[in-house]
């Protein structure tokens, strides 16, 4: 099929990729032309394993173009919207800015016919508006939300664990089927329901798994004043299979561009359909969340005895989360910026986002390469799960600092051997 793709962020990039590579003609449209430019050469403006690739193969294949243009869309039958929602300035609820802006940007080059599909997290609602602006030219509006996992965003664009239309008529049906032809040959579960619930779908799942990974950092709050260890104690109830293991890993809590401020705008627009009451918990979730960086940094002054000013403290990670280099409400950057008020010493790294770190916080120091961000630490601080942190050797690890000192903020480090090999170790919620 002939298909742009309104917006050339992380999601937008992705997807276009990604649809090309199932063999489908695509034109990428954003309003940053250096963005536009390095996607064109086959460089992807943020990391994501396996986007390079794509964007090489499919732009040689002529598969794939980008532009700045947003006229470049005329004439091509399926239209993607998948330009950002960040939080409003003013508030938690959604910036829709840019969505409006691509809708009416788009609507001069539709033609009777053609499928709009949004793929953005909207507050529920908004479909309708945009589709009573898109039905007089005689195009049609479906909302297709996605489900992507930073670090496996390709994957999940070409093998979806499940499809949701939210759609109006059998037609808008039965072209999604077609731009999914491959998923669907694998039995992917597909959802075909209106507007409103396919909205929810995206802001219920990340409220659900934010409030998952919320209630076992509750757990590890209570378990550091009962010496409980919250390691064990996800182990013990992950076995149920009404709950399951998975997001039951205590630690400094989530970040990046999806749950945070999709959580907060939710509550927002719960508030304005008067039903805030059924989302309140939310507000909890989200102070548990916040207060988690606030207890790896306690628990530095702690390890250094009661001040971390002037000492040297190493911080492990710098992204949301590893396979990533997005920076957007990062614990494990807030955690190096909040040290560094308090008069430490830091220096950090990051396998991938050094760069974009360096860009939002100059004042701190980073090192480059894991070697270099360990030698002469009085405290060592993992804030993010990458494979080379899991990975230490807490035996070499120790000849590199000046105080076997670390903070295991992700609970991903085994204890006993740190504290074997001579280390005084603490972790989120474990004795």
């Amino acid at each position: 099929m002939k298909m742009s793709v309104i917006g050339c962020g992380y999601l937008g990039a992705v997807h276009a990729a990604a649809m090309a590579s199932l063999g489908h003609e695509v034109v990428g449209i954003d309003v940053d032309p250096a963005k536009i430019e390095a996607l064109a050469a086959g460089q992807a403006p943020f990391f994501e394993p396996g986007l390079p690739e794509l964007l090489t193969e499919n732009h040689d294949t002529g598969q794939l173009r980008f532009s700045t243009d947003v006229a470049d869309a005329k004439g091509f039958a399926v239209h993607f919207i998948g330009v950002g929602t960040p939080q409003r300035r003013d508030g938690g609820g959604a910036d829709l800015t840019y969505v409006d802006a691509a809708v009416r940007d788009l609507l001069p080059h539709l033609s009777p016919g053609d499928l709009v599909v949004g793929k953005s997290t909207v507050p529920v609602g908004t479909a309708e508006r945009l589709a009573e602006l898109i039905e007089p030219t005689g195009a049609e509006l479906a909302w297709n939300p996605e489900f992507l996992r930073e670090g496996f965003a390709v994957k999940d664009t070409i093998e979806p664990d499940r499809l949701v239309y939210g759609v109006r008529s059998q037609r808008a049906v039965d072209i999604l089927d077609e731009v999914y032809a491959q998923a669907m040959s694998l039995d992917t579960p597909r959802i075909v329901t209106d507007y409103a619930t396919a909205e929810l779908v995206k802001t219920a799942a990340n409220a659900f798994l934010a409030t998952k990974i919320s209630f076992i950092n509750a757990m590890a709050e209570i378990a550091e004043v009962t010496g409980a260890d919250v390691t064990q104690l996800a182990d013990a109830i992950g076995h149920d299979v009404r709950i399951g293991r998975k997001f039951l890993n205590a630690g400094v809590g989530f970040g990046g561009g999806c749950l945070p401020k999709d959580i907060r705008a939710f509550s927002a627009r719960a508030e304005e359909l008067g039903r805030g009451e059924s989302v309140a918990f939310l507000k909890e979730v989200d102070a548990i969340n916040l207060r988690r960086r606030q207890r790896v940094i306690d628990l530095v002054k702690e390890t250094l005895g009661g001040s971390a000013y002037l000492k040297r403290v190493a911080v492990l990670g710098l992204a949301f989360k590893p396979d990533s280099d997005d920076i957007r409400d990062s614990p494990a950057l807030d955690v190096a910026v909040q040290l560094h008020g308090l008069g430490a010493d830091v220096i950090a790294w990051d396998p991938e986002a050094v760069p974009n770190a360096g860009k939002a916080h100059p004042q701190l120091e980073f090192a480059d390469n894991l070697e270099d961000v360990l030698r002469g630490a009085e405290a060592v601080v993992l804030a993010t799960e990458w494979k080379h942190f899991r990975e230490l050797d807490p035996v070499a690890t120790k000849e590199a600092v000046a105080t076997p000192i670390i903070v295991d903020g992700r609970n991903v480090l085994d204890p006993v051997a740190w504290r074997e090999a001579g280390w005084t170790y603490r972790g989120l919620g474990r004795p």
